[in-house]
């Protein structure tokens, strides 16, 4: 069991629902590198969200923490190394809003769709929501029906106008990988260290909540801590993402 702090959805709302380019940046990093930790297990998550994604407390309090498993699939053998077969008579797994197109397309989730949820899941925190988000629909099926329709209508670059070419980038590299392909996940976060870089920022681990609780006085563990059980799994990838 380990304690952990508020979930990047908690933070979001803190910060009145937007992030500056410098903290998205700093969380993307260390959100490729926990994803991939997961794959490497020879898991997909399938549901990558703000909710799902918690930062550390204490000495971790700048650590952020992927949780709850419960719709991760094994996609290889851990042994052989063999992928699970392309299908598509898949139901919709995960949430509507970050699924991937080929989700909503009733295709088999491999560890691209997993990518291809975090690219909205940073221009979530860009722009502040979704263009598929506040749809109306009688029943749910007709919702995801519709945020499907919406999401497969807006072009990528439409989606991250306004902001640096590389968050399109990054979807349009996420959406171009086969079935059965391994993300360049090097290559993604590589994408977004030059970026931070190139704008001059420092990694800090100055994120934008760290100094609303700075002027709030308050304690840089933000809410109550949770008790997750089995988050140790998120603790590996590649450090902590300093550049």
């Amino acid at each position: 069991m380990d304690l952990l702090g508020p979930s990047l959805e908690d933070l979001f709302t803190f910060c009145s629902r937007r992030f500056t380019i410098k903290t998205v940046l700093m969380l993307a990093d260390q959100m490729i590198g926990r994803i991939e930790f997961v794959h490497c297990k020879h898991f997909i998550h399938r549901d990558i969200k703000p909710d799902n994604f918690l930062m550390g407390i204490g000495r971790h309090c700048n650590k952020l923490f992927i949780i709850d498993f419960g719709l991760a699939k094994k996609y290889r053998d851990s042994r052989t190394r063999c992928h699970i077969a392309y299908r598509e008579d898949k139901n919709l797994t995960g949430t509507a809003r970050y699924a991937s197109i080929n989700a909503h397309l009733s295709i088999e989730q491999s560890r691209r769709d997993d990518m291809e949820s975090l690219g909205y899941v940073l221009m979530y925190f860009n722009r502040g929501s979704l263009p598929w988000q506040g749809l109306k629909a009688a029943t749910k099926k007709q919702k995801y029906e519709k945020i499907s329709e919406k999401k497969m209508s807006t072009p990528v670059e439409a989606l991250c106008k306004g902001f640096p070419a590389e968050f399109a980038m990054y979807i349009n590299y996420t959406k171009g990988l086969r079935f059965d392909e391994s993300p360049d996940y090097m290559y993604l976060r590589q994408l977004f260290r030059i970026l931070f870089r190139t704008l001059n920022h420092q990694y800090d681990y100055t994120f934008d909540w760290t100094m609303l609780k700075q002027k709030a006085g308050l304690s840089l563990s933000g809410p109550t801590p949770t008790t997750i059980a089995g988050a140790g799994l998120a603790q590996g990838g590649q450090g902590q993402g300093a550049f």
